[in-house]
C-alpha cells in the first residue's frame, strides 16, 4: 500500500505514521512479535509500557493492553525506521486527525514518549524531505512530546531545537507540539 497523497510529498512526522501507513512493511519480516513488543515497550517508562496496547506499524494489535496507552515498535513513514513510541489517547487522536488531514482539537494535554530517540526531521516543516534544504534539521535523542489545547500557551518557548531544554516543533503548522529532550545535543 502506498502512502496517502497528502503525505507522499515527504517523510512526514513521527507522530502520524501508524495511521497513515496501514499495510506498509518497514521492519524485516523475520523479526519476531516478541522483539517488536520489546522494542515498543522501550519507548516509555515501564509503568506505562507494561500495561500498554502494543500496535505494529501496520495497525496490527500485537498485544492488548489495559491502561489506555498505545506503544509502537517503529515509525512507518521512514522505511526501516525502528524508533518506538508510546502514546496516550489524546496523542492517538491527534495522530488520527493528522493522518487523515482532518481537524484536531483537545481540551486536555496529550503525551507521547520516544525514549529511544527519533529519526532526523525538519523542525519547521513536517513535510520536508531534504536535510540539505537549508531548514533546521534535528535528530532528537530520548524525549517526550506534548500537544496542548491552546498553542498560545507556547508563545514563549523557543522554536530552536538547539537552544537547550524544551522547544516547539512545527510551531507554524496544525501539527505543533512541544519537544522535551532528556539529553543535550549540539547544532550540526
Amino acid at each position: 500500500m502506498s502512502i496517502p497523497s497528502k503525505l507522499s510529498a515527504g517523510r512526514c512526522i513521527h507522530a502520524i505514521t501508524v495511521l497513515s501507513l496501514v499495510g506498509t512493511t518497514t521492519i524485516a519480516a523475520a523479526e519476531t512479535t516478541e522483539n517488536k513488543i520489546a522494542r515498543a515497550m522501550s519507548a516509555a517508562p515501564s509503568d506505562i509500557s507494561e500495561a500498554a496496547t502494543i500496535m505494529d506499524v501496520d495497525g496490527t494489535i500485537l498485544r492488548e493492553g489495559s491502561n489506555g496507552w498505545v506503544c509502537l515498535p517503529g515509525i512507518g513513514l521512514i522505511p526501516g525506521d525502528q524508533h518506538p513510541m508510546c502514546n496516550d489517547a489524546v496523542w492517538m487522536k491527534w495522530m488520527a486527525a493528522a493522518g487523515s488531514g482532518s481537524a484536531f482539537s483537545t481540551d486536555v494535554v496529550g503525551v507521547s514518549y520516544m525514549l529511544m530517540g527519533d529519526a532526523m526531521v525538519n523542525n519547521e516543516n513536517p513535510m520536508a524531505t531534504d536535510p540539505n534544504d537549508g531548514g533546521v534539521w534535528v535528530q532528537e535523542g530520548p524525549h517526550t512530546m506534548i500537544v496542548f489545547p491552546n498553542m498560545d500557551m507556547l508563545a514563549d518557548l523557543p522554536r530552536d531545537p538547539f537552544a537547550g531544554g524544551p522547544y516547539v516543533m512545527w510551531g507554524e503548522t496544525p501539527l505543533a507540539h512541544v519537544m522535551l529532550p532528556t539529553e543535550a545535543k549540539t547544532a550540526p
